[in-house]
C-alpha cells in the first residue's frame, strides 16, 4: 500500500528510503557505495516495504534533503549562527530552527570550529601564553596537520608537556570547554556540543606527532621516555603502523626487507591488505615473492596476535632504520630535504 500522507512523522530511515526511490537506481547505487553494510541492509528493507512514492512525497522529501544539505554547507562555511541568519531569511524562524536542531543532533559540531579554519601562526598567537592544559585541549580539536604546526612552534619546554596532556586526555565536560572559550571569546568564535565530548587521547597525539617534523617528534618522545616511559612506548607503537609501508618509496622498502626474516614476513603478510602485499612483492625478486606466497598458502590459519606481533617487529625495524637515517618516512612539518 502506498504511503500518501506525508503529514505524519516519518522516521529518518523511511525518509532516506523515499529519497533513494526518488533518486532512481543509478544515483541510489552511488549512495549505497558510501554506506556501511548494516546501513545498506536497513535501507534495503525499508525500500522493500514502500510500494510507491507519490509525486507529493517525492517533492517533500527532496525539498527537505536539499534544505538539510544547504544548512550543512552554511554551518561548514560560517558556523551555526551564520547558517541560522541565512536560512531564516529564506525559510522563516520556525522552519530554520527545525532544520538546525535536526542537524546539530547528527553533526559533530566541534568546539573551536572557527580556529580550525585559521592559519596555524595565528592560532599560535592566540594560545602560546595559555596554560599547557588549555593548549592541549585546543590542539586536540584541531586537524592533526594544523595542531602539528602549532606544537612544533611552541617553546621546546612546552612541547612535551602539551603532548603528554593530549595523550592523557579523556573526556572534557562542556563546562570546562565553555570556560576556555569564555577566556578566549575575544579571539575565538566558539561552538559547543551539549554533552561530554571525547577528545584527545593516544590516537590524537599520534596523529599530531605523525605530522610534526622529525626533530620535534624526537625531542618530545625522548622527553616522554624520561618522564613516562610506558606512555612513550604506547605512543611509539602507534606512530608508524604496518599499513604505512605504502608511504615508503621503493628504495626504503627494499632496504628494510634486507633486515626482515622471510618467515616473519610471511606471517606479517598473512593479515596484510592487498595493497601492502603488492608493494612488498613488487620490491623483491620473482623467485622470493613466489616462495613467500607458497609459505603463506601452506601456513594454514594463523592467530591474529601472531600476525600483529610479526607486523610490529617489521615496524620496529623500519623505525630503527629511520632513526639511523637509512630510510626517510614522508611526513608533514617541514623535514629537511636530503640531496
Amino acid at each position: 500500500m502506498a504511503r500518501s500522507d506525508y503529514s505524519r512523522d516519518y522516521t529518518g530511515k523511511e525518509k532516506a528510503a523515499m529519497l533513494l526511490i526518488a533518486l532512481g537506481p543509478e544515483l541510489s547505487s552511488e549512495v549505497f557505495k558510501q554506506l556501511k553494510d548494516d546501513e545498506i541492509e536497513q535501507l534495503t528493507l525499508e525500500i522493500a516495504n514502500i510500494r510507491s512514492v507519490t509525486p507529493q512525497e517525492k517533492d517533500k522529501v527532496m525539498e527537505e534533503f536539499y534544505q538539510m544539505c544547504l544548512a550543512q554547507d552554511y554551518i561548514a562555511e560560517g558556523g551555526i549562527g551564520y547558517a541560522k541568519d541565512i536560512l531564516e531569511k529564506a525559510l522563516g524562524t520556525e522552519k530554520t530552527m527545525e532544520i538546525i536542531n535536526r542537524l546539530t543532533v547528527s553533526l559533530q559540531v566541534r568546539p573551536f570550529e572557527f580556529i580550525r579554519k585559521t592559519d596555524a601562526s595565528q592560532v599560535l598567537n592566540f594560545i602560546q601564553n595559555e596554560h599547557p592544559q588549555t593548549i592541549a585541549l585546543i590542539l586536540a580539536y584541531l586537524k592533526p596537520s594544523q595542531a602539528a604546526e602549532v606544537l612544533s612552534s611552541l617553546p621546546q619546554e612546552k612541547q612535551a608537556v602539551v603532548a603528554k596532556r593530549i595523550a592523557m586526555m579523556d573526556r572534557t565536560s562542556p563546562e570546562i570547554i565553555k570556560e576556555v572559550e569564555r577566556v578566549l571569546e575575544k579571539k575565538l568564535s566558539s561552538l559547543v556540543i551539549e554533552d561530554y565530548t571525547a577528545t584527545g587521547g593516544l590516537e590524537s597525539i599520534v596523529d599530531i606527532l605523525n605530522s610534526v617534523d622529525r626533530g620535534t617528534e624526537k625531542y618530545i618522545m625522548e622527553t616522554l621516555e624520561i618522564e613516562d616511559s610506558e606512555l612513550a612506548e604506547d605512543i611509539r607503537k602507534r606512530m608508524f603502523v604496518f599499513e604505512d609501508i605504502l608511504q615508503l618509496d621503493n628504495r626504503s622498502i627494499q632496504r628494510f626487507l634486507r633486515e626482515v626474516d622471510n618467515s616473519q614476513l610471511a606471517i606479517a603478510l598473512k593479515g596484510a591488505t592487498e595493497e601492502v602485499q603488492s608493494a612488498i612483492y613488487g620490491n623483491m625478486s620473482k623467485r622470493l615473492s613466489e616462495m613467500i606466497k607458497e609459505d603463506i598458502e601452506f601456513m594454514g590459519p594463523v592467530r591474529l596476535k601472531d600476525v600483529e606481533e610479526a607486523q610490529q617487529k617489521i615496524v620496529n625495524v623500519i623505525r630503527k632504520l629511520e632513526d639511523a637515517g637509512e630510510i626517510i618516512i614522508s611526513r608533514g612539518g617541514g623535514d629537511e630535504i636530503i640531496v
